[in-house]
């Protein structure tokens, strides 16, 4: 882990890479029977966002226009062409929503976490005539993944434990977040994959791998004392956050963040 500060977010969003690259007819994702113009059932806002369910969602939460949001993604023109598909490659984009384009930021604020949702979205809400990207309506499948605040944004509880967080005897206390999907849990010679931010008691954020747009992969035995303790706690896709004394910390290191530290981890990957 490192001490570095991050002034802001390099996280762009995928759609509006190398769109223009030809696709592999093998990859081709098929359009949707009501690509060319969005069916009466479906749901219209002032700006001209068309938007239907395709499958509901399990969350309740609605993201944030800061949030950052993990996402499986398609989109075709209303000819029927695609010309993006996060699942080409098998891979979901992981980026701010306030830096992506209207459309889809408006889109995706409708939706909780699990869900599909179809958006059909008008030009001037898209690539507004840039010149490489489709024209006129496009239109997005979309499968939120999964929301959370931005790093810079500090948690409400950043203080302090709450008074539903568990404490251990030794002054790490901690509450999860978002339950995990594994049964393992990691040791303390484990190497492990995460995505987390941290910040002080007053908020300051100090080092996030969600601010450098990738996870990061080491040995717990090789982490501050509390990181060594409390990812032991967690099973694999489980985000916990954790107030960490500054014994289990940095001990007053220099240059290093001082007293109490507050960590959201992901817990991606047990490597081995």
């Amino acid at each position: 882990m490192m001490h570095a500060a991050f002034a802001t977010l390099a996280l762009m969003l995928a759609v509006t890479s190398a769109s223009a690259q030809s696709t592999p007819a093998a990859a081709v994702q098929p359009a949707p029977p009501d690509v060319a113009a969005p069916p009466a059932d479906a749901a219209k806002t002032a700006s001209g966002l068309a938007h239907k369910i395709v499958t509901p969602g399990t969350g309740t939460e609605k993201p944030l226009a800061t949030d950052i949001v993990t996402l499986h993604y398609t989109g075709w023109s209303a000819d029927g062409k695609m010309f993006e598909s996060s699942r080409t490659v098998g891979t979901p984009s992981m980026f701010a929503l306030n830096r992506s384009m209207v459309g889809m930021r408006e889109c995706v604020q409708q939706m909780v976490v699990g869900e599909t949702r179809r958006c059909w979205v008008p030009q001037e809400l898209a690539y507004r005539g840039q010149a490489g990207r489709p024209t006129g309506t496009v239109v997005f499948d979309i499968e939120l993944l999964d929301t959370r605040r931005s790093p810079n944004v500090p948690p409400a509880d950043v203080a302090g434990p709450p008074s539903d967080a568990r404490r251990e005897s030794s002054g790490l206390a901690y509450k999860v977040l978002k339950p995990g999907t594994g049964t393992r849990k990691p040791n303390e010679s484990s190497r492990v994959t995460v995505h987390y931010t941290g910040w002080t008691t007053d908020g300051k954020m100090f080092d996030s791998s969600i601010a450098r747009g990738m996870p990061a992969t080491f040995g717990l035995g090789d982490v501050i004392k509390g990181w060594t303790d409390g990812v032991q706690l967690m099973v694999e896709g489980e985000r916990t956050r954790f107030w960490i004394p500054q014994n289990l910390a940095y001990k007053g290191e220099a240059g290093a963040p001082r007293g109490m530290l507050v960590f959201d981890i992901d817990l991606i990957r047990i490597e081995r």
